[in-house]
């Protein structure tokens, strides 16, 4: 072995491939949570043996194929020179296919099993059942292949001794010593025969938990992206970068699904509070990713790990705020659990779209907060003549544009922006980001507003008129802004403003975003 495929779940010598198949545990619930609820290990043993049989089925549709293709590099037109890298590529990856026919036959939807059974995720009692699952997934698939192997012939370099102090082997010996003795005599068909990937884009499919992990969240809120300007936008959120966002609540498949055999009405629209209260009655109450008790969920880990020959790809989901010395302890007793791999996730580590709704209520009754009068902003109602000032870059469109951002006490007081162009706009030097936004007069009595900067040596460079070097019609939007900023509008309000704007000019619509 010198790697693992990118997820963790098969460890690789070089040229071998990574084959997965997983299983729908939740689908072998007989009358899901009720409490008749039971496990079909006849019809799982079934399906395994079938699963692994289609998987040694796919190694063969993979040799055809790599014959196919070192079948055309020996016909192309080019010298053996040229070829030969490529074909001694696939000479290696043939040979690697055919000694060892590795397969990855897993599962899916662990988390919902647990729940569908009527157990919570990381209690002993559920770590026992599921031990006992994978138990019967082993004995099955390694079952399977000692068949194939007596019908088709056992992997090239199959030899029982070599692997008779394994402890995976061992394990069988003890539970199937018939499987074992069966298994010296012809051999098996497949090196390894087991896995559990994290199934992210199955389990979507299946509308399941995924690998072994627990659910995410029974209920979630996610965004979509909106355009503010579309009839009936509703805008719950604006990006760094200025895009829309409406945030909707999600539910777990399985979770309406626990509604539905309970006889909770579906279809009404729950308050929060209602909603913290029908997962606290479910039996994914205190089972969640961010829930359930770390080290328990790596010693389940590990203890299911007992019964899979390649590993098992698994995240454990710490709050933003651990320490190191969790995370540390969390490692070694993945170590000591028997885990072949672990990944820590710590929430906020990573940006994305999925937020968190809160379930937890205040236990204490908070203080009523005083009401205070309204204030008015303090506005300087005459503009100094000269005002500080960041040069802002961004991309409207596929045009380059430029912002000049006055600054009163710190808060942005106007602003001036426009295309960088030399004849229709402004272009300055990249190195510029700071300068002063200067009120002259005319001598008609006019006024306008120049933009002045220091370059590296020193010297001062003014730049006249920068409300005429810009689009009239951008100008009348820049005041628009000039104008609520000075009144010190929160930003994220300003931006609210913009976003509501009804603008139909598509280069105005991206200019907001800027």
């Amino acid at each position: 072995t010198v790697s693992t495929n990118p997820c963790g779940e098969i460890p690789l010598c070089p040229y071998d491939s990574c084959r997965l198949l997983s299983i729908n545990l939740f689908s072998y619930v007989v009358n899901p949570f009720t409490k008749e609820a039971y496990f079909d290990y006849d019809l799982f043993r079934k399906h395994v043996a079938l699963a692994q049989r289609i998987m040694d089925d796919i190694v063969d549709l993979e040799m055809e194929k790599i014959d196919l293709i070192m079948d055309k590099i020996r016909k192309d037109p080019q010298s053996q020179e040229v070829k030969s890298a490529e074909y001694h590529l696939w000479e290696k990856i043939q040979d690697k296919s055919s000694k060892g026919r590795r397969t990855g036959v897993g599962i899916t939807a662990e988390g919902d099993m647990i729940a569908a059974m009527g157990l919570r995720y990381g209690t002993q009692e559920a770590t026992d059942f599921s031990v006992n699952v994978h138990k019967t997934l082993a004995l099955a698939a390694y079952g399977s292949s000692v068949v194939m192997a007596k019908e088709r012939g056992a992997f090239g370099v199959y030899d029982a001794k070599r692997e008779e102090n394994n402890p995976f082997i061992k394990r069988i010996k003890e539970a199937a010593p018939e499987l074992y003795e069966d298994m010296k005599k012809y051999g098996r068909r497949n090196i390894a025969c087991l896995t559990i990937a994290p199934t992210g884009t199955t389990s979507l499919m299946t509308q399941t938990t995924s690998g072994i992990e627990p659910v995410f969240l029974p209920v979630y809120k996610r965004r979509r992206k909106v355009n503010p300007g579309d009839q009936g936008a509703h805008v719950d959120f604006v990006d760094e970068v200025g895009d829309s966002f409406e945030e909707y609540i999600v539910y777990h498949k399985k979770f309406l699904e626990w509604m539905k055999i309970n006889g909770i009405d579906t279809e009404k629209r729950y308050t929060q509070e209602e909603i913290d209260s029908l997962v606290e009655k479910s039996p994914y109450y205190k089972a969640t990713a961010n829930d359930v008790d770390w080290l328990m969920k790596v010693r389940m880990q590990g203890a299911i790990q007992k019964w899979v020959d390649h590993s098992i790809s698994v995240t454990v989901n710490l709050p933003n705020d651990v320490d190191e010395e969790l995370v540390n302890r969390l490692y070694v007793e993945a170590w000591r659990s028997g885990c072949k791999g672990c990944t820590i996730y710590r929430d906020g580590s990573r940006s994305g779209v999925m937020i968190q709704v809160n379930e937890k209520k205040k236990k204490t009754e908070e203080k009523p907060v005083e009401v205070v009068p309204c204030k008015h902003p303090e506005v300087t109602e005459v503009r100094p003549q000269t005002l500080e000032c960041d040069v802002v870059r961004f991309q409207n469109n596929k045009e380059k544009w430029v912002a000049f951002v006055g600054l009163l006490d710190g808060y942005p007081y106007e602003i001036f922006t426009g295309l960088q162009d030399d004849e229709e706009g402004i272009m300055l030097p990249k190195s510029v980001t700071k300068g002063k936004i200067i009120k002259q007069v005319n001598e008609n009595g006019t006024k306008r507003y120049d933009f002045q900067f220091e370059n590296k040596r020193g010297y001062k460079t003014t730049v006249e008129g920068l409300s005429e070097k810009f689009n009239p019609e951008y100008w009348n939007y820049a005041k628009l802004i000039s104008g609520v900023l000075r009144y010190r509008m929160p930003i994220d309000h300003v931006i609210k403003l913009v976003s509501s704007l009804q603008l139909k000019s598509e280069s105005i619509n991206t200019w907001k975003n800027g």
